[in-house]
């Protein structure tokens, strides 16, 4: 099986543009809210999750940390909804996704990208994106997992025939 080095590239709102929306509070809109005791950062990203009935969760995801180098063999993609990923705690994390192939049956492993997002950074996968499940760089990191729960088939796994992509941190 062939293996790639994966290079890690920091996590902007422009290199991020094509697989989903970055989650930050840099640049967003500010509202003052409560009587002035609270900053509201508005909108900074849509739930899109109501394709064929679906509907919004929240979630709390509870991640534990990958053996180094971290091996990329498989991507995953919800076709039925977005699925959005903020982080608990102020710790960096990784976000790896793809384009799809020719068809878009399955993740182009040969064009993987990875971002190194901060601790106060969170993605919105759009529908349909190709993206490693969650990576952390701790021992164990918490997430708030915006998704869509209902009937329908949103899960595709797709794992590497004969290629794996490293990251080594």
């Amino acid at each position: 099986m062939d293996s790639q080095k994966l290079s890690v590239q920091p996590l902007t709102k422009g290199a991020f543009a094509p697989y989903g929306t970055v989650i930050e509070t840099d640049g967003a809109q500010q509202i003052s809210i409560n009587q002035g005791t609270t900053t509201r950062f508005d909108a900074l990203a849509q739930i899109d999750v109501a394709y064929e009935g679906g509907i919004p969760i929240i979630s709390l995801f509870r991640g534990t940390r990958r053996s180094s180098p971290i091996e990329i063999s498989m991507l995953e993609r919800h076709p039925l909804g977005s699925q959005a990923f903020m982080p608990l705690a102020n710790h960096d994390w990784l976000v790896v996704v793809a384009a799809g192939n020719a068809d878009d049956s399955a993740p182009d492993f040969d064009r993987l990208v990875c971002f190194r997002a901060t601790g106060s950074q969170g993605v919105s996968y759009d529908r349909g994106t190709w993206h490693h499940p969650l990576l952390i760089l701790e021992e164990s990191q918490d997430f708030l997992v915006m998704d869509r729960s209902g009937n329908g088939h949103n899960l595709d796994e797709v794992w590497a025939e004969d290629m794996t992509a490293q990251i080594d941190l």
